[in-house]
């Protein structure tokens, strides 16, 4: 077959269409360096200006026996190189867009969900310090917060002074506070 590095790229690449590895070798000693400089350029990273020629001479192997080249065959390998870059910005802008949602969508999601995480500690905290009052007391707050009774309502219901509805609500307040006061610091 004589000297394949005194053949033309046309006769190599027609011999590679025939499953010719000498040639296929041959082709790839010419155009790696030359490609790799070429996509180096553009994407600016070694490792990935390796792995686009590398998937260029790939596909040339895989599908040499049905390409048909109507240009010359290094204007068809600096082409596919080409491609293969502007595949790589495109999978990156697709990318960089699919994370910036992504992490919107996570921003807002763990803040949602802290937030219902908290007002139920919260609540649950609240319960149990109500729970935690003298009964009276604790009668006297939950008729005037949860059923909204006034002083004098809550004192005609409980047959009690409205000195000591007020008193008892003073009271409750005061121990909620100290108690839910620095659980309230700590939480928030």
């Amino acid at each position: 077959m004589g000297d394949y590095n005194l053949k033309s790229d046309d006769e190599l690449f027609l011999l590679t269409k025939k499953g010719n590895h000498r040639a296929y070798a041959i082709l790839y000693e010419r155009y790696w360096a030359i490609l790799f400089r070429y996509a180096r350029k553009i994407l600016q990273n070694d490792e990935e200006a390796r792995d686009v020629v590398q998937d260029v001479f790939v596909m040339l192997w895989s599908k040499a026996e049905n390409l048909e080249i109507q240009i010359s065959l290094s204007s068809f390998l600096y082409a596919a190189t080409r491609n293969s870059i502007l595949k790589i910005f495109q999978r990156g802008k697709v990318k960089d867009s699919y994370l910036n949602s992504l992490s919107a969508f996570i921003a807002t999601e763990n803040n949602t969900t802290d937030h219902l995480v908290r007002d139920r500690e919260l609540a649950k905290r609240i319960e149990f310090e109500i729970a935690a009052l003298p009964p009276k007391m604790r009668a006297v707050f939950e008729l005037s917060r949860r059923s909204y009774l006034s002083h004098r309502e809550i004192a005609t219901q409980m047959e009690i002074s409205d000195k000591t509805v007020k008193k008892q609500m003073a009271n409750a307040l005061k121990i909620l506070r100290l108690k839910l006061g620095t659980f309230l610091f700590l939480f928030f």
